[in-house]
């Protein structure tokens, strides 16, 4: 059993991948990792037999703090840190990989595992909506960033105070008929028709196009009507554990050749 361990800016959340089969998972707000003593002691699935991962794998869009580190560093097996450094089964063609998002790049794996001889749009929507295309000969190319559904709201909040707070839950017409639905209608549908757009365009240029959706906000968006579109919650996680994979059996094969 393999754990996976995917830190974003407001949630944490862990999987356990058996292969390419995910066995459990959960995620808790922040980052302190609290999770992890009830995950190996057996107590999050309700017994108490302990779990022994073989291996881990974490990745992190933030620099996380002391105590969440000292539960990385008290895991009972091998823990892979996912960098610009790590060996991954794409060619990455971004020329400022230092600078990515490694949910961005993992995001792609885990899409490239799932289609690995089709042209893809992978789009998170998450706290930013991405963009990213990786080529039919699996190569991530590069792709795009735009505030999410949670900012765009808090951004017409923050920047026109005459406007009234508006939750993302609730009735989403086509035109709004009231200031609160035309504010939500109005995010909402737009990030629609931005996305749709994104198909489109790609679809246009390559015909085998698959799409794949996932992050916090994709259940939103499930209505698309897009033949080509496959909504992945768990896409990251799926990547970062075929990353895993990848890595160990490279380390495998260097110890045989040694």
């Amino acid at each position: 059993m393999n754990l996976i361990i995917d830190i974003g800016n407001t949630v944490s959340k862990y999987y356990l991948f058996d292969g390419s089969e995910i066995r459990g998972h959960g995620h808790q707000t922040g980052h302190s990792l609290e999770f992890m003593s009830a995950l190996l002691d057996g107590t999050a699935y309700g017994h108490h037999t302990p779990l022994t991962p073989e291996a881990a794998i974490v990745c992190s869009v933030i620099n996380l703090p002391e105590e969440a580190e000292a539960r990385l560093r008290a895991l009972p097996c091998p823990v892979l840190r996912f960098s610009a450094d790590t060996p991954i089964p794409l060619s990455n063609g971004y020329k400022a990989p230092y600078s990515l998002g490694m949910d961005r790049l993992a995001a792609a794996i885990g899409a490239h595992t799932l289609y690995p001889e089709r042209p893809l749009l992978v789009i998170d929507a998450g706290s930013c909506i991405t963009f990213d295309f990786v080529t039919s000969q699996g190569e991530y190319v590069g792709g795009n960033i735009t505030p999410g559904l949670q900012a765009r709201l808090m951004a017409i909040d923050t920047f026109f105070p005459r406007l009234p707070k508006v939750e993302a839950q609730g009735e989403v017409p086509e035109l709004g008929y009231d200031t609160e639905t035309a504010i939500r209608a109005g995010v909402i549908q737009g990030i629609r028709h931005e996305i749709q757009g994104y198909i489109k365009y790609f679809k246009e240029k390559h015909t085998a196009l698959q799409v794949v959706l996932t992050g916090g906000d994709s259940p939103t968006f499930q209505d698309l009507r897009e033949d080509s579109l496959l909504i992945e919650p768990d896409l990251v996680a799926r990547g970062l554990a075929r990353v895993l994979i990848y890595n160990s059996n490279r380390h495998i094969q260097e110890n045989d050749n040694s």
